[in-house]
């Protein structure tokens, strides 16, 4: 399936980067999660086209190959930038696909816009309330800023990014290090630069996807990653919680859990595709 890359602009002086397939409905549109990149959908947009399905990846504002403005990094400006892009890819009520940051991304899309989407799935995230682990914005930053990665060699990263996930394919590896610029000197530098990073966590630290599940009216699929059962997932009983509050407060919800990574996407892209199909073909999506 040949894909389509351009450039569509969202806001003054900004434009976004998607990588298009054409297809027919329902169309998807995939949303990466905070400081990740559109490459890691690809084998879920592969999986997806073949079963002739138009999708669309995009890369957030500040990630990727798309403009990195100085602001608009909260959740409004975000969701008017993907309510913009669904407009101009002229896609009629597609199912917004999320994950992590962007699983909440696309839930708060749902609820500024009805009508928008047909349906909603959130990949290992949409029902994160970070204020619920961390009480203050202050220990929430110290938690999860993110390393310092510029100047770090390529080689090394990537031997990094295999040894965190050895049963990742070629084609996941690669969207990870997709996530950097590589630069002439054989170094990496995050596309995503850290006041950004910092401006996105700030504004998912005030999120409150919970305020939002009785005012969304099409159907959300809930994918949450379960760890494996030998590992040690000091999380796991409050995603459980997280993921069994979303699940009621919806008006129609489904929830199927995957035995994976947090990036569910990348790890098992065939199983999270078979979902999502599935959910389009059986009525659930509309």
């Amino acid at each position: 399936m040949a894909v389509r890359v351009e450039r569509l602009t969202v806001a003054p002086g900004v434009s976004l980067h998607v990588e298009h397939r054409h297809g027919g409905d329902p169309a998807f549109v995939l949303v990466h999660g905070l400081a990740s990149n559109l490459r890691l959908w690809d084998g879920v947009a592969v999986c997806l086209a073949g079963w002739g399905h138009a999708v669309a990846a995009v890369d957030q504002r500040g990630h990727g190959r798309s403009d990195k403005p100085d602001q608009g990094y909260d959740f409004e400006t975000v969701t008017d930038d993907l309510a913009r892009l669904v407009e101009g890819l002229g896609f009629d009520r597609p199912v917004l696909v999320g994950q992590s940051w962007g699983g909440n991304v696309v839930l708060e899309a749902a609820w500024r816009f009805p009508g928008l989407a047909r349906g909603v799935a959130c990949i290992d995230g949409g029902w994160i309330e970070l204020r619920r682990r961390f009480p203050s914005w202050r220990e929430c930053k110290a938690a999860l800023t993110p390393p310092a990665m510029a100047g770090r060699p390529v080689a090394e990263v990537e031997a990094e990014v295999r040894r965190a996930h050895a049963d990742w394919s070629e084609q996941a590896v690669a969207g990870a290090l997709a996530c950097f610029e590589q630069r002439p000197d054989g170094t990496v530098a995050p596309w995503l630069g850290l006041e950004h990073h910092l401006a996105i966590l700030r504004s998912l630290w005030d999120h409150r996807p919970s305020s939002r599940y009785p005012g969304i009216d099409v159907p959300v699929l809930l994918v949450p990653a379960e760890p494996d059962p030998s590992a040690v997932d000091p999380d796991g009983e409050h995603r459980r919680r997280e993921v069994e509050e979303a699940a009621r407060s919806l008006a129609r919800s489904r929830v199927r859990w995957v035995l994976g990574d947090h990036d569910l996407h990348a790890h098992h892209p065939k199983e999270v595709a078979d979902l999502l199909h599935e959910a389009s073909v059986d009525g659930f999506f509309g």
